[in-house]
C-alpha cells in the first residue's frame, strides 16, 4: 500500500516516519519563524485571476501546527503566494485570524507590510501612502511587521534615494519594532536590482538605513541565497539589530553560526521541516551545535529541490507536501498555482521528503500521490 509509480516508470516504496511529539518550547538561543503557506477553499473559484477565497479551518490548524513545533509564523509573507494568486483583502483576514489564533496559545506572529493592494503604476508618494495603509493594518492587528519589498517601488525608483526617502519616512513615522525584508530577484524577477544597485552595492545602502533607523529596526530578513553575502553583512550590523535568515539553502551553517555571529530564521522551508527544526533548535540551545547540524543537514537537498529554479513556484512544492503530510484534504491553490511544478519535480520532492521522514503516514502519503500520478498520465 505504499508503494506508488513515479513519472518515468520507476517504482518507490515510501518508509513514513515517526509523528514529531508537539508541544515543542520556543528556541531560547534563536528567534524562528516559519513562512507559513495558505490552504485554498478546493470547492471555489481559486482560478488565476479571480479573488482569492481560503479554507480558513485548514489554514489557521497549520499556523498551529507550527507553534506546537516551536517555531514562530510569518504570516503573509511571500510564502503566502503575496503577488501570486492572494488579494489583499485576504490578506488583511488572514492577519487578524492569525494574531488572534496566536493568543490562544501564546504563540508568537510577524506579519507582511507591503503595497500589492495598489492597481497599475505609482508614484513614490502612493508608494509610500500604501505602506502606510498596510503598516498600520498590521499594528493594529496586533502583530510585528515586516517591511516586505514592493513591485511598485522597485518600478519607480530612480535610485538608491528614492528607496531611502520611502524607507526612512516610513521608520520615523513608526514607534514599534519593525523587520525589513530583503527579498531576491530569484523569489520575484520584478525585485531585480532592488535598493538601486547590484545587490553587492546595495549592501551599504541598506546598512546605512539601519543604522540611521536602529531604534525601531528589530532585524533584516536577507533572501538573497547567498551565504557569503549575508555572513559579511551580518557582521556589519549594529549590536542588537538580527539578522534573520531567508536562505533556503544554508541555513543549517547559518543559524549555526561562527564565532562572530549566528543568523536567526524566518524561512519558507521551516514550514515543511517544523517537526525537525524543533528538536535540531533544542540540540543547539543545549550547546550541541554538531547535533543540530546532524538533524537539518540531511534536509538541504530537499530545500535545494523545492527552491530550485524557477524559485518562484516553490509554494507549488510546500503545498504538495503539505498535502501528502496530512496537513490538508487537497492539492489546489489560489490562482491555480498547483500548475506551478512539473509532475517530474514533485516526484522527486517526494523522494526525498521521504528520505528525511517528513511523511509520517505512508499509506496516506502514497495513496495521494498515486491519485495525483494518474492524472499526470502515469500507469
Amino acid at each position: 500500500m505504499t508503494s506508488i509509480v513515479l513519472p518515468g516508470g520507476h517504482r518507490h516504496t515510501l518508509r513514513g516516519g515517526p509523528a514529531a511529539p508537539r508541544g515543542a518550547a520556543p528556541s531560547t538561543s534563536r528567534v524562528v519563524y516559519g513562512a507559513a503557506h495558505v490552504v485554498a477553499d478546493p470547492l471555489a473559484e481559486n482560478v488565476p485571476g479571480a479573488p482569492a477565497v481560503l479554507d480558513w479551518d485548514a489554514t489557521m490548524a497549520f499556523r498551529h501546527h507550527l507553534w506546537s513545533h516551536g517555531l514562530g509564523v510569518a504570516e503573509a509573507m511571500d510564502t503566502a503566494q503575496r503577488g501570486m494568486g492572494i488579494d489583499y483583502p485576504a490578506v488583511r483576514s488572514l492577519i487578524q485570524r492569525t494574531v488572534r489564533e496566536a493568543h490562544s496559545v501564546g504563540g508568537k506572529v510577524v506579519a507582511g507590510v507591503a503595497t500589492d493592494h495598489l492597481e497599475g503604476p505609482a508614484t513614490l508618494g502612493e508608494v509610500l501612502d500604501a505602506y502606510r495603509r498596510q503598516l498600520a493594518d498590521v499594528v493594529e492587528a496586533g502583530a510585528q511587521p515586516v517591511l516586505m519589498c514592493s513591485r511598485h517601488l522597485a518600478a519607480v525608483a530612480k535610485g538608491p534615494a528614492d528607496y531611502l526617502y520611502v524607507y526612512s519616512t516610513l521608520l520615523s513615522e513608526v514607534d514599534t519594532p519593525v523587520v525589513l525584508h530583503w527579498l531576491g530577484e530569484m523569489f520575484d524577477p520584478a525585485l531585480a536590482g532592488y535598493w538601486g544597485s547590484a545587490a553587492t552595492e546595495a549592501t551599504d545602502t541598506v546598512l546605512s538605513l539601519i543604522k540611521e533607523h536602529d531604534r525601531v529596526v528589530d532585524g533584516i530578513k536577507m533572501s538573497l541565497l547567498d551565504k557569503d553575502l549575508e555572513i559579511a553583512f551580518r557582521r556589519r550590523l549594529p549590536a542588537g539589530v538580527r539578522m534573520f535568515t531567508g536562505d533556503d539553502f544554508n541555513y543549517p551553517e547559518l543559524i549555526a553560526g561562527d564565532e562572530e555571529g549566528h543568523s536567526d530564521a524566518l524561512l519558507g522551508v521551516f514550514a515543511v521541516l517544523a517537526p525537525l527544526v524543533g528538536p535540531a533548535l533544542g540540540l543547539l540551545d543545549e550547546g550541541d551545535t554538531a547535533g543540530f547540524r546532524a538533524v537539518l543537514d540531511p534536509t538541504v537537498p530537499l530545500a535545494r529541490h523545492l527552491f530550485g529554479a524557477p524559485t518562484q513556484f516553490y509554494k507549488t512544492g510546500i503545498v504538495f507536501l503539505s498535502w501528502l503530510a496530512g496537513h490538508q484534504d487537497h492539492f489546489t491553490m489560489v490562482g491555480g498555482l498547483q500548475s506551478g511544478r512539473s509532475a517530474t519535480h514533485l516526484a522527486r520532492l517526494l523522494v526525498l521528503a521521504d528520505e528525511v521522514g517528513l511523511l509520517p503516514d505512508a499509506e496516506l502519503a502514497a495513496a495521494r500521490a498515486r491519485a495525483f500520478f494518474t492524472t499526470c498520465g502515469v500507469r
